[in-house]
């Protein structure tokens, strides 16, 4: 059986949550958990189980796919070295690079 994603993982989480916030016992929101999400009844438990130690709902990021590219090696050794001297991964700190060169720039208001 394939791995959970964060994506899913954070899904099921949040659905454990919602049903514990609405007041759902734990022997019926187990079993819900099992048949919606197709996981299953002692996974549901466990998510039942973190459910109850976190007081909202976790935000669900957007699942990341492989990309694959080339770039000159001491680019490489750049970005490696800030990703350890920032603590992110390597593919947060490349994500961030992108999303910074193709986001365009916000523009100013003039009239406040």
């Amino acid at each position: 059986m394939a791995r959970s994603t964060k994506t899913q993982k954070a899904l099921n989480l949040n659905a454990a949550h919602g049903l514990l916030s609405r007041g759902v016992s734990s022997a019926e929101a187990a079993t819900i958990l099992a048949r919606e999400r197709s996981i299953s009844l002692r996974q549901a438990y466990r998510y039942l189980e973190h459910a109850r130690g976190i007081r909202r709902a976790v935000p669900v990021g957007e699942p990341l796919v492989p990309a694959t590219f080339k770039i000159p090696r001491d680019v490489l050794a750049q970005l490696r070295a800030h990703s350890a001297s920032s603590g992110l991964t390597l593919s947060a700190t490349v994500t961030r690079a992108i999303e910074r060169y193709v986001t365009p720039p916000r523009r100013r208001d003039r009239h406040g």
